[in-house]
């Protein structure tokens, strides 16, 4: 099969999203006027190691918030944020905070998700993530389409839950990551393997 996106793909339901996939979530907390927000974003990843950084983007819109989604409206405001790490445990969880409220709606408290103030920038965070990224944002790329943004920031501060370090690593089988598929579709990281590069 081929197709064009422009053509559409004549399918059920679109496949883009299976074919790039597995795709960490990140659970982006923010903070503006309005107060504070949570929610979760399968279009992220680490994009640099010095300084280190990341990205997400957001794809779509609210009528409340001018064009773009909460996240990125208090980004814009602030000019920081933090990307909490999304384990198993709390996939129901991030999935009550990804929906549509309205702006003001403080999805911590919505979704039962212990909050704690961040370190290096004024944003909250998910104090039971297994890790937390604290981000000051570089710059929001407006994409082509609608209402597509990406957001980039540099890490300023990173916290490990303890009992994810097993001998000096950060071991992702302590939690299980979640992680987005095609359509309604969630995996988790269990199983690992290694390998050496031709140059190590």
């Amino acid at each position: 099969m081929f197709y064009r996106p422009e053509d559409g793909h004549g399918l059920p339901h679109n496949p883009f999203n299976a074919v790039v996939s597995p795709r960490p979530i990140g659970w982006i907390g923010t903070r503006g006027a309005l107060g504070d927000n949570l929610a979760p974003y399968s279009f992220f990843n680490a994009v640099a190691y010095v300084p280190p950084q990341v990205m997400f983007a957001s794809t779509s819109a609210k009528d409340d918030r001018d064009g773009t989604k909460d996240s990125v409206a208090q980004i814009r405001e602030s000019g920081v944020f933090s990307v909490n790490i999304v384990e198993y445990a709390s996939r129901d969880r991030m999935n009550v905070s990804s929906g549509a409220h309205p702006a003001g709606t403080d999805e911590f408290a919505v979704a039962g998700v212990p909050k704690a103030e961040c370190d290096t920038i004024d944003a909250p965070r998910v104090a039971d993530a297994p890790a937390t990224l604290e981000c000051k944002l570089t710059q929001i790329v407006t994409l082509p389409g609608a209402a597509n943004f990406a957001v980039f920031g540099e890490v300023t501060g990173i916290h490990l839950r303890d009992d994810c370090i097993v001998e000096g690593r950060f071991d992702v089988t302590t939690f299980a990551p979640l992680a987005r598929l095609g359509y309604r579709d969630y995996t988790k990281v269990g199983d690992l393997f290694s390998l050496q590069r031709p140059d190590d």
